[in-house]
């Protein structure tokens, strides 16, 4: 009997908190703005991008302002942590484990961080949009997995982002994608779409992070003509080899590349793969471009006697073409069209000005220039996601393999 009245007494205290929980998200869903933070963490584990958004309406009517960003850069203990396991296939499975509520964890902590410095509390805040930190990306066609879906992780787990910081948090985002049949990426153009969208001006949103992807937005405004793939590698390669032979995280200015020619065997060779021919839409991840793709590559044409300047050179436009290559498949030779570009890619003047070399006749300026920092682009664009789960409805982006339409992530309670 005693046994009884407990059980009930704890189901009902636990039913009436969920309640609460409930109500405080359908209030939010009905406020005419909300305060979010989005969070991303990228291939290149720099460091945490937090960034604070005022957003009103939903959909096409989204009004987003970031009131304010930081990235909080990541010790190199806690960066070795995640490269323990990061796109590789066999790991510790201990360790995988371990860091998933860490990471969460820490996020959470440097959010409070952020909060701190900018004198708001925890309770003004309404939602966390949290991308996690990626560390597998294995779309089926690519992995030679056809009796499996396409899959992805992301670690550092919602519910202790939530209980950490005490703000209802949304995260896992890419998974509902797969579920409804996409590859888990690239998410920006729900985003982008609803931000950076433009009547009579044809626009692709470029991001280079690790790996370089874009979303094309018709002059149209037509949703079902929206247009989002990975292209390659942006910096992930470019990195990796500056931090395993030059001792930097990565090639600052592109000086390095700068002092180096390109090596045209090298170029050609890298280029081979088949991804680069595979069909639109499509993504990929540092699970086939990294340094064993390269160390493979020079081998097999045996180029291991370049210098360390021209194979960083070679890298540097490497990316260039594949994103050139890429663009040029989706533009019809009458129509004009306006590149603007984000990630840690737009920092690189070799980068870019081989990409404004392969592409004349097209305008290539900052995504700074709509209003929103290239650096905070992709945790915008996660804060983005969130409004649309808890205040929007879905977007229809037609029948298309590789965007469906759908609202994404899971709903973390903070008690």
């Amino acid at each position: 009997m005693i046994f009884c009245s407990l059980f009930s007494f704890i189901t009902s205290s636990i039913s009436k908190l969920l309640k609460t929980h409930v109500i405080r998200l359908a209030q939010i869903a009905n406020k005419p703005s909300r305060r979010i933070i989005g969070l991303m963490s990228g291939t290149s584990l720099d460091g945490l991008d937090v960034a604070l958004c005022n957003v009103e309406g939903n959909g096409t009517d989204t009004v987003l302002k970031v009131e304010h960003f930081a990235t909080v850069p990541f010790t190199e203990e806690f960066r070795d942590s995640i490269r323990e396991i990061f796109a590789k296939r066999e790991i510790d499975f201990q360790h995988l484990c371990v860091l998933n509520p860490s990471i969460g964890i820490t996020h959470g902590n440097m959010i409070l961080e952020c909060l701190k410095k900018w004198n708001i509390q925890p309770e003004e805040i309404d939602l966390i949009a949290s991308h996690g930190q990626t560390v597998f990306h294995a779309p089926k066609k690519q992995h030679n997995l056809s009796e499996f879906p396409n899959s992805t992780l992301q670690i550092g787990d919602g519910d202790h982002i939530a209980v950490t910081t005490q703000i209802i948090t949304l995260s896992d985002f890419r998974q509902k994608h797969i579920a409804a049949g996409g590859e888990g990426a690239p998410l920006a153009v729900y985003g982008d779409y609803f931000l950076f969208s433009k009547k009579g001006e044809n626009r692709i949103l470029l991001n280079m992070g690790g790996i370089a992807n874009f979303t094309y937005l018709p002059g149209s405004l037509n949703p079902s003509e929206i247009f989002t793939t990975d292209t390659g590698p942006g910096n992930t390669l470019i990195d990796a080899f500056s931090r395993e032979y030059f001792g930097k995280p990565y090639d600052e200015n592109g000086a390095i590349a700068a002092s180096g020619k390109v090596n045209t065997i090298l170029l050609e060779a890298l280029k081979s793969l088949s991804f680069f021919e595979a069909p639109f839409p499509k993504t990929t991840g540092p699970e086939v471009f990294n340094m064993d793709f390269v160390a493979n590559v020079t081998a097999k044409y045996n180029l291991q006697d370049i210098s360390r300047e021209d194979v960083l050179a070679t890298l540097t436009r490497f990316s260039a073409d594949t994103i050139s290559s890429a663009i040029k498949r989706v533009m019809k030779p009458e129509e004009i069209y306006k590149i603007y570009a984000s990630g840690g890619g737009a920092h690189n003047p070799v980068l870019m000005a081989s990409i404004r070399e392969q592409l004349p006749n097209c305008q290539l300026g900052l995504i700074n220039e709509l209003g929103v920092s290239g650096d905070a682009k992709e945790a915008v664009l996660f804060a983005v996601l969130a409004n649309e789960t808890v205040a929007g409805t879905n977007m229809n982006f037609g029948e298309r393999e590789g965007v469906p339409s759908v609202s994404m992530g899971k709903i973390s309670f903070p008690g």
